[in-house]
Parts: C-alpha cells; sequence; structure tokens
C-alpha cells in the first residue's frame, strides 16, 4: 500500500506495477472502476494500471473528450491506494503525476509546462491530460484513480479540440511509448513519497508569470498567478490588485 509522503521510504525497493493491457475500452477510468465494484480486480494490488490501444469514449473533465488514434498514444489509467491521506490533501496526487509526466517529457523534449490543474502543454499546446477521481472514506482518501491521455505518436487530430499537439509532431519521428509509460509510473511513485513538492509544482506552471486573461462567471478579466493552494485553489491578482480565489471550473485561461 502507497503511503503517503514517507520521505524515508527513498530507499525503498523498487515498485513493480501491475500493467494490464487491453485492446480497447470506453475509458479506462471507468474499466477499473466497474473492476472495483465487481472485485473482479484485486483490490489490495498497490501498483495497477490498465492500459489501452483504444478508447472509445475516452473522458475528460465535465464533457470533455479526448481524441486518440487507435496504437498511436498513451491512454492508461493507474490505480493506488494512498495510507492515510487526508481528503484535503488530494491535490498532492494531481501534483505528483503532473509532475512525473513533465519529468519523464522532458528527458525527450523542452518547453513544458502544467495548465493549473493538470493539463501538460508543450509551448501553448496540450500534449497531456488527466482525470483523476477519488472515492473517500470518512476524512481520508481510499482509492484513487489517475486517467492520463497522452499524445505520442499520433500526426495528425481530427476533431475540434483548439490546441493538441503530439511527441511525433515535435520530434518528426515515434517514440517508444512502453518506455515513455514506466519512466512516467517510475516519477510518480517518487513524487507521491515526496512531503514538498507543491514549489516545483508551482515553478512548472503555465502562464506562471504575467498578467493573462481569464474568465470566470462575471466575465473576462486579467491577471496574475499568485499560487495554487495546498487544496488545488487557484489564487490570482488581478489588475486592480484583487485577490481572486478559485475551485476547478471555477475560471479557465482565455
Amino acid at each position: 500500500m502507497l503511503t503517503f509522503a514517507q520521505p524515508k521510504k527513498k530507499h525503498m525497493a523498487k515498485a513493480e506495477w501491475k500493467i494490464i493491457h487491453i485492446d480497447e475500452t470506453d475509458s479506462t477510468n471507468r474499466w477499473l472502476k466497474d473492476r472495483l465494484a465487481t472485485a473482479s480486480v484485486m483490490t489490495d494490488e498497490d501498483h495497477l494500471v490498465i492500459m489501452t490501444e483504444y478508447q472509445t469514449a475516452g473522458r475528460g473533465c465535465g464533457t470533455n473528450t479526448w481524441e486518440s488514434e487507435r496504437g498511436k498514444n498513451l491512454t492508461f489509467s493507474v490505480l493506488i491506494r494512498p495510507q492515510d491521506m487526508p481528503a484535503s490533501h488530494q491535490f498532492h496526487i494531481s501534483m505528483a503525476m503532473s509532475l512525473a509526466i513533465c519529468e519523464a517529457l522532458g528527458t525527450i523534449v523542452g518547453d513544458l509546462s502544467i495548465k493549473w490543474p493538470n493539463d501538460i502543454y508543450w509551448r501553448d499546446s496540450k500534449i497531456a491530460g488527466m482525470l483523476i477521481e477519488h472515492t473517500l472514506v470518512g476524512t481520508c482518501v481510499k482509492n484513487s484513480i489517475i486517467g492520463v491521455g497522452l499524445n505520442v505518436n499520433q500526426r495528425i487530430f481530427h476533431s475540434d479540440a483548439p490546441n493538441p499537439a503530439s511527441l511525433w509532431q515535435i520530434r518528426g519521428h515515434e517514440t517508444n511509448r512502453s518506455q515513455l509509460l514506466h519512466s512516467i509510473l517510475d516519477a510518480f511513485e517518487r513524487y507521491l513519497l515526496q512531503d514538498n513538492i507543491r514549489e516545483k509544482y508551482l515553478i512548472q506552471l503555465y502562464r506562471r508569470r504575467g498578467f493573462y486573461p481569464y474568465c470566470d462567471k462575471n466575465g473576462a478579466f486579467m491577471a496574475r498567478i499568485i499560487t495554487v493552494k495546498p487544496d488545488g485553489q487557484l489564487l490570482l491578482c488581478d489588475e486592480e490588485n484583487h485577490e481572486r480565489c478559485y475551485f476547478f471550473k471555477e475560471v479557465r485561461f482565455i
């Protein structure tokens, strides 16, 4: 069982991730949730990954979908069972996976950033996104399912998504998906077990410096990022020097 932020375990043996490969499913997150509900997957498995060649209904947050050509990208979900993680600290998981993807991709390409809360950008284009779903028991996180879509070898995108990018488009040749997946998983486990990753996350933020346009329920405004709070709230300062604090989906970048 993964123990939340225990630096003393930095010399622990490398985890053996159990990776289940399936050809097709509607959603890897849903696949995991369904199997957990029916006990078809061992619920005491500590490091479980479901990877698919094709998602028929790949999901983003809210009503968003994820376009992914069959066999070209990384579409996977990770199941973890944090031990003694307060629900108020669940954003740690989002930061850990965001930093892990940036670290793994950073050995291949530069100009990477994290668009709050957990989209991965190459310059001004989105190369990866994730959907994280938690199960809480009392005041603690029991299970977390982290679904990731990462554009790897897809050459052309046909959806109306405004700014997709892939490693193939950046590099001009294919990337080994299996090696990339294992690099992400290794980094993810390491970040999970670290206490102080928020500063690393803040340094990696997209549009970290300067004023940029945002929009909330009251309309558009210019603001700069002050910080992201431990619970994941984005703290902005507008041009009138007023602080504005938002949970996810309460504000959007323009």
